[in-house]
């Protein structure tokens, strides 16, 4: 019995985390350099932004309290390129209407109205001849 409840203890102390254990990195985590980082701030609270990294990612943004009651409005672009290669750029403002990006690479959906395709249209008829005929029965 001694023998199992020392196992048991020996298996308990092994399992617990083990406090103050460095945390472990990958590997191909590495530093990535900062190579430019100019911010200017006026007195007025307009501001610009220009960061570039070493691993080519680009920010460009610039501000003004110029919205309505002061807010803060924004402009800019930030580029990068995607894990795939593609190279990715977005421009943006940001205002009283919300954040609006464009890109070429962001989604866009179809001009409303768009084209209702035939086969919803002869449903719809459909639907339209039965809908008097469903009343049309005594119960």
């Amino acid at each position: 019995m001694k023998f199992v409840v020392l196992a048991l203890l020996a298996v308990v102390a092994t399992a617990a985390p083990q406090y103050g254990a460095p945390p472990r990195y990958s590997s191909s985590s590495k530093e990535i350099p900062i190579l430019r980082d100019e911010r200017i701030h006026e007195e007025d609270g307009r501001y610009s932004v220009d960061v570039e990294t070493g691993n080519g990612i680009i920010l460009s943004q610039s501000g003004s309290p110029s919205g309505p009651e002061g807010a803060v409005v924004k402009a800019g672009q930030y580029s990068y390129t995607a894990p795939d290669g593609t190279p990715v750029v977005v421009k943006f403002v940001a205002d009283e209407n919300g954040y609006q990006p464009e890109s070429n690479l962001l989604p866009v959906a179809p001009e409303f109205p768009h084209p209702i395709p035939q086969f919803v249209l002869d449903q719809i008829a459909f639907a339209a001849t039965e809908e008097p005929r469903r009343y049309s029965y005594d119960d």
